[in-house]
């Protein structure tokens, strides 16, 4: 319930053979709140999808613990510096990059197969294919080429060379042995007919410390050791993520002991495990984290009332950010100015979003769209000026920001019908094929200075052309936001990219292609017996060091 515009009241097939169960102390479970669209590394780059990759699929590089740019399974992170990156110049005469990787010996998937130089090329056949529906396609526009020097090395050649040039942590390898038949049977159904889809657990698609055994799709996804893993043994015999898409029952499942414990990134907002740790912070280990999961209401521009950047603008200074952090987050999320936060290098302080629905009114008026009968705005065609805002089912927090948000909105007279969808649905057809009437709120989760591209550049609008490839959800064309967005890509000085981040941000805010909302804290709820866990905030997660992880006093071990 939501009253006012300042009030928010809130209520808110592979197993160990002849193995016995694992000791309890060995044995993890782990509360997450959203279930994964699928399993393909390629598709739908979702928060809980990447937190399950952290034990079963690794790429070549991450950024650590301390937001260092590091290899992962690279024997090294390849520079200018180290002499593992050269310039090049493409077939077009472009200034590009030549990168050589050497994988770390013995890896291997969890069949035994080795992980290949020929598993990454195979993942850039399918990137570069235009018929694959690849979200992130314009990182495979860039790579021209991934030649193979031997079975261990491999080369990647890119047209350009970028100031993150040798960040390549959505680089996953896919298995050639595996999924080479059946993208080549069908590039443009690949994705349906991929086993990460339809046999996810098979073990020759995972290569990190843990694989897949079980995967009840929505329910509960079990995962094992990597008998073939070549690096620190799991110290944990098994892992098991439950999908629990309500808080109460997350702390009900909690404090039953029917998991362990809650994902930081995916589990209780701040404030919700802030007021458990008053309750039975002798129990667990509680800590909290700033992050860069931006959640934000993505904008679809063929909506005709909001193809007007003063009508976005207006709903954006309709909203109260404040009231949503202090009231509803108990002040553990940072109001957003941007795309990007606070505690990134290249953010700007941006006064400008505060609250504010007199200005709000007046570019409505600007715009053309009165106030009529019920208070609602209208055209002078007489058309409705509704935004419905759709977002997550069963998310406790979206539910209580969605009805803020709507009662703000009708505060300045726009329509807000409210909108639910189960996450696979959200996270499916719906953003992909760009099939929300208003405004769809989901988060972002990127790393350090991430470049938005893939999110804001005009070639990245997934249409029916490129199987709706790309992740420009809100159909924003802007020649000043590509300009400045090529600009920054091939921009190495750090002193030089810093005013073009400010225009790109600054842009963001007057345009207002997207709404910012917040950017949250995570809330880890652990087991005092585990060890290991690094809370990070950023893309590569706690879960990216695993096989660290430990249960019970050293002794016992």
């Amino acid at each position: 319930m939501v009253g006012g515009a300042r009030r928010l009241i809130a209520a808110v097939g592979f197993a160990l053979a002849a193995a016995a169960p694992p000791a309890q102390a060995e044995r993890l479970a782990i509360g997450i709140a959203q279930a994964p669209v699928d399993l393909h590394p390629l598709y739908d780059n979702q928060l809980v999808k990447r937190y399950l990759f952290g034990f079963s699929l690794r790429a070549l590089t991450q950024y650590d613990a301390d937001w260092t740019l590091a290899a992962q399974i690279a024997e090294s992170l390849p520079s200018f510096e180290n002499g593992g990156a050269e310039a090049w110049t493409s077939p077009d005469g472009e200034d590009g990059v030549a990168m050589t990787f050497t994988i770390r010996e013995g890896l291997s998937w969890g069949d035994g197969v080795p992980v290949t130089s020929a598993d990454f090329q195979l993942t850039w056949t399918i990137g570069r294919h235009p018929d694959s529906g690849v979200p992130a396609f314009d990182f495979y526009e860039r790579l021209e080429e991934v030649e193979a020097l031997d079975d261990r090395r491999f080369v990647m050649r890119f047209d350009r060379v970028t100031y993150n040039y040798n960040s390549v942590g959505n680089f996953f390898p896919t298995p050639a042995h595996i999924e080479a038949a059946r993208f080549d049977a069908d590039p443009a159904g690949y994705r349906a007919a991929s086993a990460y889809t339809t046999a996810p657990e098979t073990p020759g698609l995972w290569n990190g410390p843990f694989i897949v055994e079980t995967a009840r799709a929505g329910a509960q996804y079990g995962l094992i050791p990597n008998p073939h893993w070549p690096g620190t043994a799991p110290g944990l015999k098994r892992v098991e993520l439950r999908v629990i898409e309500n808080s109460a029952a997350l702390e009900a499942n909690l404090l039953s002991g029917a998991v362990d414990m809650l994902a930081g990134e995916i589990g209780l907002r701040a404030d919700q495990a802030a007021a458990l740790e008053q309750r039975v912070g002798d129990r667990f280990d509680f800590r909290f984290v700033q992050s860069l999961f931006y959640e934000h209401l993505d904008l679809n521009h063929d909506n005709p009332g909001l193809a007007d950047a003063r009508v976005r603008r207006a709903l954006s200074l309709a909203i109260d950010r404040a009231a949503l952090s202090d009231q509803l987050f108990g002040g553990r999320a940072t109001p957003a100015g941007s795309f990007m936060a606070g505690v990134d290098p290249m953010a700007i302080d941006d006064p400008a979003l505060n609250y504010d629905p007199v200005a709000a009114k007046a570019l409505l008026d600007d715009a053309g769209w009165r106030v009529g009968a019920g208070g609602v705005r209208r055209n002078p065609a007489g058309q409705t000026l509704s935004v419905p805002i759709v977002t997550t089912a069963g998310d406790q927090v979206r539910a209580v920001v969605q009805q803020a948000i709507q009662a703000w909105w009708r505060g300045v007279g726009v329509d807000a019908p409210i909108v639910t969808e189960p996450p696979r649905v959200l996270f499916g057809d719906t953003l992909r094929k760009r099939a929300f009437a208003g405004a769809a709120m989901f988060a972002w989760i990127s790393a350090p200075e991430h470049l938005p591209k893939s999110t804001l550049h005009s070639t990245q609008i997934p249409t029916p052309e490129n199987n709706f490839g790309g992740q420009n959800y809100m159909g924003w064309a802007n020649a000043e936001a590509d300009r400045l967005i090529d600009a920054l890509e091939i921009e190495r000085s750090a002193d030089a990219r810093r005013p073009l981040w400010a225009a790109l941000q600054r842009l963001y805010r007057d345009e207002t292609p997207a709404i910012p909302l917040y950017f949250r804290s995570y809330a880890f709820v652990l087991p005092k017996d585990l060890e290991g866990l690094t809370p990070r905030g950023h893309m590569d997660l706690s879960s990216f060091d695993a096989e660290n992880w430990r249960r019970g006093p050293a002794a016992d071990r």
